[in-house]
């Protein structure tokens, strides 16, 4: 009559397994977090080599700083290819983009959620075992007080069936009758005071196990899933940033592309055969016909300066193609050097080399041609070859002699230029020195003047040292200027009109030669002709046809012109450009025809005519 039926260990159960099945999904959830950072952190390490390597294989193929391979990518061609270089060198500055932004965005972020989601994971989970350990408190206390109701009652029908038993019996003592009596009523209060336990116990349990099932364990499992729903949309978002990381360096990697197509059109190859020319064209002027030797029956020989044979003819020779001669000796009269008085004419006995007299025999070509080579070494393959060899041996003349005449003029204004600049800086070193001298006479506490002078007696001896070098140089230069026969078509006329008035001064005179180191020399026995043509020469070169002009400039400041070739210009004032700056920082000017020189491009704002055209330049 006392027992009651509960058993809810079943359903603790169920909530155990319930416990353990979001344990392992939300661990396999951080599993696939943890897999996320490691696959864009792989991504990274992928970006970054890959990134290094192109880099690498952009430095690879750059020109070496002072080599010849430097020295081609003057050409549009090498140019774009440079560009191409350089561009894969910004596009390899993208991926490294995409590595640092996916390492911020990404990987940084998401280790940090990682963290404080285990934290949350694991404090939700504390709070469902603490939970579940005290419903099953409850649920032992409430076992415990169910048995021990079970056994006072069973105790107390144990003791009334006693008591009942000693009553009925007629040989038991009152004394043995009423102390059965007195422990049945013991037993039977201790059962109510069991009962009354339990119901409180059962109370109590029936309490927490309602706040159990429906408000603690509810709530727990509404935070794992807001806990497990944070982390899928974490993931989400991780995946769109993984994409736009790409997104936004697409722009700039297109400019990288951009720019590599922008070189590729900009390849000209008119003007890389251009530069071609003007690098390895030599000046020389292509040797003219050879004369037909008529074997058949004696003949005089045509004089001509430009005949294998160079020999002379008498009297006056017959002027070829117009009357114009193949020979030029402007290129061995200097500038302002007084005419000589004109030598007298010579008579055809007394020209060496003279045409042979009809009575004699002829000598065989291969005689002559022999003759040729051993006297006359003027042809140019011979110049090359005897070059050729003396490039071999290492010995490079001071004056580049063993170079074709235009190549030794790039050479030697290249010299001059150099020589220029260091100039230019011994000069700014000495004003420097000057400057903190008059600071030292000003504040001598700063510093002693006279230890300065030292210092200004060696820059000055250098700077004259330079001075000399470089008109030792400009000497050479204005030679070779002198010789090119690139100086415009109007000298040549003129030469041409001159052998016509005066054949057989011409005819005397004797071919140039070149001398064993390369340089050109004339014959002693023909330097009296040679002189005769001398003022004619002088006066083509003073008749050069003024530069065009390719812009216009503006003085900004005011410069006294003092030095030679140099013009002094007023502020403000607006002149024509006709040369621009060569990287000297002089820029050559024009105020009328008859004023012109050079001003220093930072005292002038130069506006250059994209129309304009420039000399036309001769090979």
């Amino acid at each position: 009559m006392y027992s009651i039926a509960l058993n809810p260990c079943n359903s603790l159960m169920r909530q155990e397994d319930q416990f353990d099945n979001l344990e392992k999904h939300t661990q396999s959830g951080i599993d696939i977090l943890e897999k996320h950072i490691k696959f864009v952190k792989e991504r990274t390490e992928i970006e970054l080599n890959y990134a290094k390597q192109l880099r690498n294989l952009s430095k690879k193929y750059q020109p070496k700083k002072n080599s010849k391979e430097e020295e081609e990518y003057k050409y549009t061609s090498c140019k774009a290819f440079l560009s191409t270089l350089n561009e894969m060198n910004d596009y390899a500055g993208q991926h490294e983009v995409i590595s640092e932004n996916m390492t911020s965005q990404i990987t940084v972020e998401l280790a940090r959620y990682i963290q404080e989601l285990k934290q949350e994971r694991k404090s939700h989970f504390h709070d469902g075992r603490k939970a579940q350990q005290h419903i099953e408190t409850c649920w032992k206390q409430l076992e415990s007080s169910k048995r021990r109701f079970e056994r006072d009652c069973k105790e107390a029908d144990r003791a009334q069936q006693y008591f009942e038993k000693m009553d009925a019996d007629i040989n038991v003592t009152k004394a043995d009758v009423e102390k059965a009596r007195q422990q049945a009523q013991i037993r039977h209060q201790m059962a109510e005071d069991s009962k009354a336990d339990y119901s409180s116990i059962l109370q109590k349990f029936n309490h927490e196990q309602h706040e159990y099932y429906h408000t603690h364990i509810p709530n727990i499992f509404q935070k794992i899933q807001e806990m497990e729903e944070r982390r899928i949309v974490r993931i989400g978002e991780s995946m769109k940033t993984y994409a736009e990381v790409d997104r936004q360096v697409i722009p700039i990697i297109g400019k990288c592309l951009d720019g590599i197509v922008k070189a590729a059109e900009s390849i000209d190859q008119k003007n890389d055969s251009q530069l071609v020319i003007e690098a390895y064209k030599s000046g020389f002027e292509p040797p003219g016909d050879i004369e037909f030797e008529d074997y058949s029956q004696p003949m005089k020989r045509t004089v001509s300066d430009n005949s294998l044979s160079n020999s002379r003819g008498e009297g006056k020779s017959e002027l070829k193609f117009g009357g114009k001669s193949k020979g030029k000796l402007w290129p061995f009269i200097k500038k302002n050097k007084p005419p000589p008085p004109p030598p007298a004419s010579a008579s055809p006995s007394a020209v060496p080399n003279g045409p042979q007299s009809p009575k004699q025999q002829k000598e065989p070509l291969s005689h002559r041609f022999n003759e040729f080579m051993i006297s006359k070494p003027k042809i140019h393959c011979f110049r090359s070859l005897k070059r050729g060899l003396s490039l071999k041996l290492g010995a490079t003349p001071e004056d580049f002699s063993n170079l074709p005449p235009e190549q030794r003029r790039k050479k030697l204004q290249q010299k001059v230029d150099e020589l220029n600049k260091e100039i230019q800086k011994e000069m700014d070193q000495r004003d420097a020195i000057t400057k903190m001298k008059d600071v030292y006479l000003k504040n001598p506490q700063m510093g002693d003047p006279a230890s300065l002078d030292h210092k200004l007696v060696e820059v000055g001896h250098n700077i004259e040292k330079l001075r000399l070098e470089a008109q030792k140089f400009e000497s050479w230069l204005s030679e070779v200027e002198g010789r090119l026969p690139a100086r415009g078509d109007q000298a040549r006329r003129q030469s041409g009109m001159y052998d016509a008035q005066n054949p057989p001064s011409v005819n005397s005179c004797a071919q140039d030669r070149e001398s064993p180191d390369g340089s050109y020399t004339e014959e002693q026995s023909q330097e009296s002709e040679v002189k005769v043509l001398a003022t004619d020469f002088d006066d083509e070169f003073d008749d050069e046809e003024p530069l065009p002009a390719i812009g216009t400039c503006k003085a900004l400041y005011t410069f006294e012109g003092q030095n030679e070739g140099t013009i002094s210009v007023a502020e403000g004032e607006t002149l024509y450009v006709i040369e621009e700056d060569k990287g000297d920082g002089w820029t050559r000017i024009r105020r009328n025809e008859d004023e012109e020189g050079y001003v220093p491009t930072s005292y002038v704002e130069v506006y250059l005519d994209k129309n304009a055209k420039g000399a036309k330049t001769y090979i």
